[in-house]
């Protein structure tokens, strides 16, 4: 799950595991509990107060395939970051200090952060093929009122 980072835990525990985990693998080491356990301590992880038990029973116990949970792991992130992107959007406008201009350069950075970590979000879910779309009629995709019928009365006076 390369597209993962550790960003996108709520919990710095799991984060700093993911860190270890991954750090394993990237280095060849076996993913065992022992160096697991062995990694987080190099990590100072467990200096934090975790007891060398309960980052056993963490790591050895399944819980579902990874890669769902990294998915979940991930929507949780691309939800709070919206959250936060709104948050700041709103922070900006109802500052009167803000210039229209400053508005917008700020929404749009906070935009770009909300981005990123969607285009890894869509990397990261399977895409569905779509069913063909049936193309819409001209008048449907105009944009704008209907047209009107004008009588042929009018059109001459004009």
């Amino acid at each position: 799950m390369r597209w993962l980072q550790p960003d996108d835990f709520t919990l710095p525990l799991h984060a700093t595991v993911w860190q270890c985990l991954t750090a394993l693998v990237h280095n060849g080491e076996p993913v065992d509990p022992v160096t697991v356990l062995w990694e987080a301590q190099h990590r100072g992880l467990l200096a934090d107060g975790l007891a060398p038990s309960d980052l056993i029973a963490l790591v050895s116990t399944p819980v579902g395939s990874p890669e769902y949970w990294g998915e979940r792991v991930l929507q949780r992130a691309l939800l709070a970051r919206a959250f936060d992107v709104g948050t700041r959007i709103a922070a900006y406008a109802q500052d009167p200090a803000n210039t229209p201009h400053q508005l917008m350069t700020g929404s749009r950075r906070a935009l770009a952060d909300l981005t990123a970590l969607r285009s890894r979000w869509q990397r990261s879910t399977p895409s569905t093929p779509s069913a063909p779309r049936a193309p819409r009629s001209p008048a449907v995709s105009r944009a704008g009122p209907p047209p009107r019928a004008i009588a042929a009365g009018a059109r001459a006076l004009r």
